[in-house]
């Protein structure tokens, strides 16, 4: 259970913070929730219920300052390129739902890895990959920004330190 003020980051919404339980009648059912304020979207209110276990798996406490260091100072690259376009979507959109720190660090040093080679080569990055490579930037640099306490435009360099 997270607690009142809690930071978590949930999915692709970001970090959020837990501003409280509440519970809604739907129907005749007391269903209880979460309310979430995500921080980059300052007027949104997400509403996750505590006894959805596939939602709430989505939710996970923020890392440490350390924790974060120690996936940072990894010089993994990501693993290999998915040529096939379905099945590499597939993959990442896993990275993104399981939003897990260093999935994600890998990820995008892997998209970057592969746009910059075919930037070389004069073609660009595929439009599906891009847009999945902002979800996972957005998820880890705000991550990082609060983590560190650096301001979120130098967060996302330093994925690549």
């Amino acid at each position: 259970m997270f607690g009142i003020g809690e930071k978590v980051l949930y999915g692709v919404n970001g970090v959020c913070s837990v501003e409280g339980v509440t519970v809604r009648r739907i129907g005749k059912t007391d269903i209880e929730y979460y309310v979430l304020k995500p921080l980059s979207l300052g007027s949104s209110t997400l509403f996750v219920p505590t006894s959805n276990t596939a939602l709430c798996s989505k939710m996970r406490g923020l890392l440490s300052a350390e924790q974060i260091r120690s996936v940072l100072s990894d010089a993994g690259g990501g693993g290999e390129w998915i040529e096939n376009k379905s099945l590499r979507g597939d993959s990442f959109k896993g990275v993104i739902s399981r939003g897990d720190f260093s999935e994600l660090i890998a990820m995008i040093r892997l998209i970057r890895a592969h746009e910059a080679a075919a930037v070389a080569s004069g073609k660009r990055l595929h439009a599906s990959d891009e847009r999945l490579l902002r979800e996972a930037e957005k998820m880890v640099s705000e991550e990082i920004s609060i983590g560190l306490g650096v301001d979120r435009s130098e967060a996302l360099g330093m994925v690549f330190q």
